[in-house]
């Protein structure tokens, strides 16, 4: 590529072309905040995972750069198939010094595996391909015994420092959201939650649960046209907007006190509840909602299956593996809900049909000499029934 070429193509935007300006950050879910259709994605994320890749996805970027690799190998995780099978082209570890060099809204250029600033190359890495994520993927299955064996060692150490937590219900805080005997909805901005939220819409109309949004589930609750009743997490990706909305806050804090959303939550005037834990704020949710009551929790978003566990690439996700364990029986998929879910037809609403159904049928009959003298005999008959009543009664 000639030296013009590329001055042009850094300065001109072109459909076709793979250039843009650049949204870089650290962290993932942060970037997708900002990230808007025909940027170019700078990420630092190791095991790029199912969640980030779809939030990726949706906002529709030229390509994706990932300062780390996307695969490492460690289990076969799920996201730049995702990536790959969208469209989206990504390059791989390029090398974290990428994070320093650009900066936010600087038009770059993608030649293959090179990222360009002007004349400049900034970084180069792996293009990714189909066959090259397959071949990872296998590698990774191959060596999954030593992640399962890691996942078991941290269920262990968790129910370790948690478990008068979890077995006692010990440090679990008292709420005002009233949830005792009523089901619970627990949404989380994870796996297919648009999609499930979409499918109870006649659930959550019919029973009224406790609507319960996890960090940025509280904003996909809204964004469906509902309104939280409560509010649980950490406070890093739910917006100011979705917080003043009247719902009960729940601060997640660490065990030793921390709790990074607290000023937050207070800077808008609202005084959170706070609930020190080790484990996940999904985790915080589940216990909150199990021990005020709740008949039943059904969860959207959340994590089911053993590679979507693994797929967060986190210790501490053995911490949601046992608390799923300690809600037992009550705790359902949002899936299963909705394929087992037929809305009812309400009794009142049946009486209505008839009604109507009645009244148009004598409209019918009413407008008709024939009808006129259906509805006289019908009239007589009935004059003679009510006599015989009587009759007996007298």
């Amino acid at each position: 590529m000639s030296l013009s070429l590329r001055r042009r193509r850094a300065q001109e935007p072109d459909p076709h072309d793979l250039g843009g300006p650049v949204r870089i950050d650290a962290r993932t879910k942060d970037l997708t905040k900002r990230l808007r259709p025909g940027d170019i994605a700078v990420i630092n994320h190791l095991d790029l995972d199912r969640v980030s890749a779809e939030a990726l996805v949706a906002c529709r970027p030229v390509a994706v750069v990932n300062a780390a690799r996307s695969t490492s190998g460690r289990y076969p995780n799920l996201g730049p198939g995702i990536l790959l099978d969208a469209g989206v082209p990504l390059v791989d570890d390029v090398g974290t010094d990428v994070m320093a060099v650009l900066r936010d809204g600087d038009r770059a250029h993608l030649d293959a595996g090179t990222l360009l600033l002007g004349d400049a190359v900034v970084a180069t890495g792996t293009v990714l391909t189909k066959e090259l994520v397959r071949e990872a993927m296998d590698a990774a299955r191959a060596g999954l015994a030593v992640q399962l064996e890691a996942f078991a060692g941290n269920t262990m150490e968790y129910l370790r420092k948690e478990r008068e937590l979890l077995l006692d219900g010990v440090g679990i805080p008292d709420i005002t959201t009233q949830i005792d005997g009523r089901h619970a909805l627990i949404v989380v901005r994870g796996y297919h939650y648009t999609e499930d939220l979409k499918t109870l819409r006649s659930y959550i109309r019919e029973y009224r649960p406790v609507l319960i949004g996890v960090d940025g589930g509280a904003d996909a609750l809204v964004e469906a046209g509902h309104q939280p009743d409560l509010i649980v997490g950490d406070m890093d990706s739910v917006t100011d907007s979705t917080l003043r909305c009247g719902a009960e806050i729940v601060v997640h804090a660490y065990r030793d006190g921390r709790a990074p959303g607290l000023e937050r939550v207070r800077a808008l005037g609202i005084e959170p509840v706070l609930f020190p834990a080790t484990g996940t704020s999904e985790d915080v949710a589940m216990l909150l909602a199990d021990d005020s009551g709740a008949q039943l929790i059904v969860a959207v978003g959340t994590h089911a299956t053993l590679i979507e566990f693994l797929d967060k690439g986190r210790s501490g996700m053995a911490s949601t593996f046992l608390t799923r364990l300690r809600v037992g029986g009550k705790l359902v998929d949002a899936k299963g809900v909705s394929q087992l879910y037929r809305a009812r037809i309400p009794t009142r609403s049946l009486v209505g049909m008839l009604v109507v159904g009645l009244f148009a049928l004598f409209v019918a009959l009413a407008s008709t000499p024939a009808g006129r003298t259906l509805l006289q005999v019908l009239a007589a008959r009935w004059d003679d029934i009510s006599s015989w009543i009587v009759g007996l009664v007298t």
